[in-house]
């Protein structure tokens, strides 16, 4: 009996093919051509099961999908994104997830349709390829050590951010979302609208400190005092101007201060606030129940359609 294939890890393929680019093509080879990547997977690495055609069609409901076909008797397969989205980096995103799909879940599987629906509606091995795939495609197009090379030991802001986008290719929440993976400081983004807050992510310093927003069930309004509720800014605060930090998170103590950097989005009518903290001593007891929920939270948000490449100022 033949034993079973183990399942592929995302970040180790995604690193994988990194390695291969860096090497081929040489340590500035982003953005990351996922076009070409994807139809020259099969050659590169042995298999009888291309990528054979990338289209663009109207897939209302849909990011993208993979379908196999039958080229006289050989299995190709054709990699569709939604031409409807008009956001480079979305699409981006969108073609390197369904590659990771290609790559992590096609021996389990033959049709991925992916779709904007809720995730509380799938089934659990549905979330787990796609969020497999999703962290597949981060990896690929934003690489962790590179990242780390671009933001240095520079004051990070939105502005040195929005640089890091266009290198890759994505959308600036995109790369925020990525920055938030790895920065050791204690750092939150939320999105809002209308004066709430509609999804919040923290790094993982601020999520052990208290720093961050239970959005799950929640109302929460954007706090007065804040530079994303004031309207008198005449230039979009991408630097950030410091403000009190009990004004965002009232068990910082008093005299603290925050940074707080905004950019209005007019296409999604959204606010993106980057809140910077000091350090702070952690309280651990709080980082178990809201990891859970603040991921799950921005997993919901992204699947009923408000990817971070939707969000886009950079990649337009």
């Amino acid at each position: 009996m033949t034993p079973p294939i183990p399942p592929k890890k995302p970040i180790a393929e995604a690193n994988r093919l990194s390695t291969l680019l860096s090497h081929t093509l040489g340590v500035d080879r982003f953005p990351v051509d996922v076009e070409g990547l994807a139809t020259g997977y099969a050659a590169q690495f042995g298999h009888n099961d291309p990528i054979a055609h990338i289209i663009g069609q109207d897939l209302p409901g849909f990011e993208g999908a993979l379908y196999p076909v039958d080229k006289g008797g050989r299995r190709e397969w054709a990699l569709i994104y939604n031409a409807a989205v008009q956001v480079p980096g979305r699409v981006r995103f969108t073609m390197a997830h369904e590659l990771g799909h290609y790559i992590l879940h096609r021996q389990a599987r033959e049709i991925f349709e992916c779709s904007q629906d809720d995730m509380l509606r799938w089934g659990s091995q549905e979330k787990v390829i796609e969020a497999e795939a999703d962290v597949f495609a981060s990896t690929l197009l934003m690489p962790i050590d590179d990242f780390r090379r671009q933001v240095g030991n520079d004051l990070v802001d939105l502005e040195l951010l929005d640089i890091c986008a266009g290198r890759y290719g994505v959308s600036l929440t995109a790369a925020v979302l990525k920055w938030l993976e790895f920065t050791l400081q204690r750092a939150v983004l939320v999105v809002s609208r209308d004066g709430y807050v509609l999804w919040a992510r923290s790094s993982q310093s601020a999520l052990i400190s208290g720093a961050f927003f239970r959005t799950r069930g929640h109302v929460i309004s954007v706090p007065e005092g804040s530079l994303a509720l004031a309207h008198d800014v005449a230039v979009q605060e991408r630097q950030g101007l410091a403000i009190p930090a009990q004004i965002w998170f009232p068990k910082e103590p008093s005299g603290m201060t925050l940074r707080e950097m905004k950019i209005v989005s007019d296409r999604y009518d959204q606010t993106m606030s980057l809140l910077i903290l000091p350090k702070a001593e952690p309280r651990p007891w709080e980082q178990e129940e809201e990891e859970e929920e603040d991921r799950t939270t921005l997993d919901d948000y992204i699947a009923s359609g408000h990817l971070p490449g939707a969000n886009s100022t950079s990649a337009k």
